[in-house]
């Protein structure tokens, strides 16, 4: 499992962290390390999820992805 950081714009609210996490939680091989207003740190399969699918996962949620390291 590789562990990586989200930067996350659009974010305002706990909402907005739930709906997050309510897309996250489709991904298999994906752990949620944890979710707050503007980033997320997640850990994943590197041969189930790629940044692709999480910066999709990101954009069905309503928010942008800024970076991912």
């Amino acid at each position: 499992m590789k562990t990586v950081q989200l930067s996350i714009q659009g974010m305002t609210c706990g909402h907005c962290v739930m709906s997050l996490k309510k897309e996250f939680l489709k991904i298999e091989g994906l752990t949620i390390n944890n979710i707050e207003i503007g980033k997320a740190n997640v850990a994943v399969d590197e041969s189930k999820v790629s940044d692709k699918k999480l910066q999709e996962a990101v954009e069905e949620a309503g928010y942008s992805v800024v970076s991912i390291q």
